[in-house]
């Protein structure tokens, strides 16, 4: 990278915080949504609006913006990024929202381990045990083989892992395309990919609901251009905590539009996933920062 060193993580954590927020209102409009349409169905209107939402990138730089060798990757990412969006909004419109996003933050956790079997990174026992520490917090937020067990947790959990595969497979596509051009064919591959589930269980929206899929549709659209930008500036498992903020918003608006409270285990479980995390991302910036300063010229930089 040619930007300053103190630039360049700091701008990648400001567009990554800007991402957040935007998220953190998709989710709202989302479960507003889903009050009188199928999940399914929020998730087709999200990618279709949010694909109208790119118009402006494509008048900015014109149809060369499409131009590309790496259709294929584009299809599996956005094949895997679709069954992610799936299960996400399926828990965001069936579980309290607090737990659901809660869950999603074990995410940088599966970054972790997938940097490890798909970019050969070195993990270290510091890392791992992060890593172990964060599946204890997400243990406590499911609580497996309890009353307060709730099947629906997995398909959360699930929508976690596949968008770490995603992650990954964004900073692969970031070190070979332009960030314009990863939104605009991502977007364009999410409207027929979320069409055929959505086709199953149609119904049109009526009166206000067209106003919140056309929110989250925009509102995503606006947190994927920043969050893509910010994984092309900074590392993944540096970058991908600073999500945390969308809890104490979520949650919130949450109490606020529909009285949903907190409960215990999701704040220590969702604390125990923030500790992992941060300590992840802490050493993400610590080694980055000696492998610049005193080996800047060795490739990939050691793990912890």
């Amino acid at each position: 990278m040619t930007a300053s060193p103190g630039s360049t993580p700091a701008r990648a954590a400001a567009l990554m915080l800007g991402s957040t927020v935007f998220f953190a209102f998709m989710v709202i409009a989302i479960r507003l949504a889903s009050e009188s349409l199928h999940t399914f169905q929020v998730a087709f209107f999200r990618c279709f609006f949010g694909m109208l939402a790119t118009a402006p990138l494509l008048i900015r730089h014109g149809p060369g913006l499409l131009r590309t060798k790496h259709l294929p990757r584009y299809v599996v990412r956005c094949l895997v990024g679709t069954a992610s969006m799936l299960c996400g909004f399926w828990a965001i419109g069936n579980l309290p929202l607090a737990q659901a996003v809660s869950l999603s933050y074990s995410t940088p956790l599966f970054v972790t381990i997938a940097a490890v079997l798909w970019l050969g990174e070195q993990v270290r026992a510091r890392r791992w045990t992060a890593v172990v520490l964060g599946f204890i917090g997400v243990l406590v937020i499911v609580r497996p083989g309890t009353e307060g067990f709730s099947a629906g947790t997995l398909v959360a959990l699930s929508a976690a892992v596949l968008s770490g595969l995603v992650s990954i497979q964004i900073k692969q596509l970031s070190a070979l395309e332009p960030a314009d051009r990863i939104v605009m064919w991502t977007t364009i591959l999410w409207v027929p990919m979320s069409l055929v589930p959505a086709l199953t269980v149609w119904e049109w929206p009526q009166g206000i609901a067209w106003l919140w899929v056309i929110a989250a549709g925009a509102l995503g659209t606006a947190g994927h251009m920043l969050w893509t930008r910010a994984l092309k500036l900074g590392e993944v498992s540096a970058l991908t905590p600073i999500s945390f903020m969308q809890l104490p918003i979520v949650a919130v608006l949450a109490f606020l539009l529909f009285g949903e409270g907190v409960d215990r285990w999701t704040v220590l479980g969702a604390s125990i996933i923030f500790g992992a995390n941060a300590y992840i991302a802490h050493r993400e910036a610590t080694l980055s920062r000696r492998a610049a300063t005193s080996a800047p010229s060795t490739g990939a930089k050691p793990g912890e």
